[in-house]
Parts: structure tokens; C-alpha cells; sequence
């Protein structure tokens, strides 16, 4: 929809259409007046004002006033640039940005896409007011993403690997682990990781199109065991993702976030798969702005799949859309596009320490959220998960539940 910005007020008073007064001063009853709270007007980063009340059902902060009650603009801003990520916070033991310095969090509203859910209510208004305006519906989407941090549990690790495995096991009494290993090895039995075949049967079951994520890592480390990208199966592996499927780099804990380091990694993927790489998520959603961003941008990445938490499910910008990345260092609008999600199963599991039928909740609750506004539902799951291991029995049988859910009322709505 065509629009004008204009500092003109005289220009503004004349204008028959729809209309919205970004100002300190109302002008007309035949306008939209959003009182400014003065963000979007400074030139520097410091701590802010960010009181909240439920005056509207909704948690709002830079009540100015005004038709909405609120600075939308400001408030929005503040969020969706992470913009308490650019002032002093403490670090969890990853160093990452501890979810719990976040006001989403402190406010309890980081389960809620609040800017697609304020969003809402500003196209009710809008409508309202100038109901000759035809605006249109964000529809509700779903985007499965994997990460594939570990492609297989014994297979391909290497003799080395796999004795030190066999010996932990051992020692620690896991007897079943040492036939599991021992089995799959002898070919007898298949790798517990090993879902890629029944993921290839889902996805063309319910007609998805999803994002893979390769962690390639020369070598391993404390927190990067994933499988040598050098072996032909791992190469094989990629490489078939690569033909049906987008397929994206996971950058290491090792490359941290240097721009060298991603792009050594990005390197090995796009000569794998034959192909240029613009797809990234941070291994551990280990990042840090503006550094990280900056240093995807210089390696030629176009879509980063990082905007969440690596420790607590929810909306770490508190929207559920996807949006170009804003500099706020440099204030700069980048074109490197954010891809918000909003559940990891990884998270339930390791840091929330939830049951699989406690996360199917926590699924349902974040998909109702988006499917009353119209968001997109972004999730990340591991081939460890969807396997045969034990260790993560019912959780296949809980995402196959969900996406079945998801696909009936995507199609009930179309």
C-alpha cells in the first residue's frame, strides 16, 4: 500500500485519507495520533524507561497517550532491535545474554508475540477509523527447522570415538548403550540419530518445506561433536538435504562469532553442496550484537534462524515475523532478514527440564498465540530427538501429534 511520510503539517491538515499523527500535539479528530515517547528521536544508546502496565489486556510500556495509549513505534523498536542486549547485562555460563536481564521476561509476556499482538489491535483501530482501507491478514505459517548438530550416534565417529564412548558406558553401568553401540556397528541395527529417512516421509506427507542446519566443524571440540565433514557418508548426507531441502550453516562454538571463522565453515558447506550458503543459526544460539551479525553479514549470509533463546522457549524479540536486521550501533537498516522461532526442543528437554507432554503444551499454547495474529511459527528439532534412542522416547511421537494439528487447521483455514 502506497503511503507518504511528511514533516508538513499544513500538508498533513489537508489530506482526505487515512492518516496517522506521529507528534506531541493532536491535530484533528480525522487522524490516528500516536504520542512519541522520544526513542526513535535520540541518537544514543542508554537506558531507558520501560515501566509497563495491562491498561489495554496487554502489556504495554512508553505510555504516552494518544489513541493507542502507548508509543507503538517506540515500544516496538525498543523489542525488535534487541535494544537492552546493547546495554551492560549479565552473561549465563555460555556467555550468552542470560534470558532473565530481559524486560519479556521480567514482565512475564516472553511467551507472547507482543508486537504482532499490539499489531492486531492497531488494524482494529485503523479499520475503526478509516474503514474505506482494505488491509489484509497476516496468515498463520509454519517452518519446521533442524539443526544437525550430531548426524549419528556411533556411526562414522571413528575407531577413537567409539572406544572412549564403549569405556564410558561401560564404566557408568549403561550395558544397554554397549549392545546398542555394538549392534549398530555390526550393521544389525540402525543408528538411534538416524530420522533422516523418516523425516524425508514426513515432510512429503504434510507437504513442508524446512530449513537444515549443518554444524561442520574441521575438528571437535567441548561443545562441537558433530561428525567430520571431510567423510564421504556426512558429505553424502549434506548433500542430499541440499538437493530437496534449504539447507544453512550452524557456525561452531569454535568459530565463535568471527567473521573468519563463519566463513571457513560456510566455505565447507557451499563445497560440499555446490552451491552458495545465505542460511545461518548460531551453534548454542551463541551470539552477540552487534558483533555477530556484523560478521554474518561480511560472510555473505542473508537469513539468520537465531532470534530465540538457547536456554527458555519463547519470543526473544517478542514478535513472531520476520524482519531485516537493524544496526543499532551504526544506525543502520541491514538486509540481513531475522527469522525469529520460538520453541526448541532442546531447550524443553535440557533447560526447562519439562516432559514431552508438558512441551506438547507449551506447542500448543505458542501456536494458538500465532494463529490468533497471524505470525509465523518457526520451531527447531535435532535428528537425535526424532530417532530410536531412549533417552527421547515420546518426543518423535509428540511432534508427529503437533504437525498433524498444525496441517489440519492450516488447512480448515484455507
Amino acid at each position: 500500500m502506497p503511503f507518504t511520510i511528511t514533516n508538513n503539517v499544513a500538508e498533513f491538515n489537508v489530506y482526505e485519507g487515512a492518516k496517522i499523527n506521529y507528534s506531541h500535539g493532536q491535530t484533528g479528530s480525522d487522524e490516528i495520533w500516536i504520542k512519541p515517547a522520544d526513542l526513535l528521536f535520540q541518537s544514543n544508546i542508554r537506558e531507558q524507561d520501560t515501566v509497563c502496565t495491562n491498561d489495554h489486556g496487554y502489556k504495554t510500556f512508553f505510555n504516552t497517550g494518544g489513541d493507542l495509549g502507548f508509543d507503538l513505534f517506540s515500544a516496538s523498536f525498543y523489542l525488535i532491535t534487541r535494544y537492552e542486549e546493547y546495554l551492560p547485562y549479565n552473561k549465563d555460563i555460555y556467555g550468552r545474554y542470560a534470558h532473565e536481564n530481559s524486560l519479556a521476561f521480567k514482565e512475564n509476556f516472553l511467551q507472547l508475540p507482543l508486537i504482532n499482538i499490539w499489531l492486531k489491535h492497531f488494524r482494529l483501530l485503523v479499520r475503526q477509523r478509516f474503514p474505506q482501507l482494505e488491509l489484509r491478514e497476516p496468515a498463520f505459517v509454519f517452518l519446521p527447522t533442524y539443526d544437525i548438530d550430531m548426524a549419528w550416534s556411533y556411526k562414522n565417529k571413528g575407531l577413537i570415538r567409539n572406544m572412549g564412548g564403549f569405556f564410558k558406558d561401560m564404566l557408568n553401568g549403561r550395558f544397554n548403550l554397549v549392545k546398542e553401540r555394538y549392534a549398530v556397528l555390526q550393521n544389525k541395527m540402525e543408528d538411534p540419530f538416524a530420522s533422516f529417512n523418516w523425516l524425508y516421509d514426513f515432510h512429503d506427507k504434510y507437504h513442508l518445506s524446512p530449513v537444515y542446519f549443518f554444524l561442520v566443524a574441521k575438528k571437535n571440540g567441548i561443545y562441537d561433536k558433530n561428525i567430520d565433514p571431510a567423510l564421504p557418508s556426512m558429505q553424502q548426507l549434506i548433500k542430499q538435504h541440499a538437493e530437496k531441502y534449504l539447507v544453512g550453516i550452524h557456525p561452531s562454538w569454535q568459530s565463535g562469532d568471527s567473521k573468519d571463522g563463519i566463513i571457513n565453515e560456510k566455505e565447507v558447506l557451499e563445497n560440499i553442496i555446490s552451491q552458495k550458503v545465505v542460511y545461518s543459526r548460531q551453534h548454542y544460539i551463541r551470539f552477540h550484537f552487534p558483533e555477530t551479525d556484523r560478521s554474518l553479514i561480511e560472510a555473505g549470509i542473508k537469513h539468520d534462524f537465531s532470534m530465540g533463546y538457547g536456554s527458555i522457549n519463547g519470543f526473544r524479540a517478542s514478535v513472531a515475523s520476520t524482519y531485516p536486521w537493524y544496526d543499532l550501533e551504526n544506525e543502520n537498516q541491514t538486509n540481513l532478514m531475522i527469522h525469529p522461532f520460538c520453541f526448541m526442543e532442546a531447550n524443553a528437554y535440557y533447560e526447562q527440564k519439562i516432559s514431552s507432554a508438558e512441551a506438547m503444551d507449551e506447542l500448543k499454547f505458542f501456536t494458538y498465540q500465532l494463529q490468533q495474529v497471524g505470525g509465523t511459527m518457526i520451531t527447531i528439532w535435532h535428528n537425535n530427538f526424532l530417532g530410536s534412542s531412549s533417552q527421547f522416547k515420546n518426543w518423535k511421537d509428540i511432534y508427529q501429534q503437533w504437525v498433524s494439528e498444525v496441517i489440519a487447521f492450516r488447512q480448515a483455514v484455507i
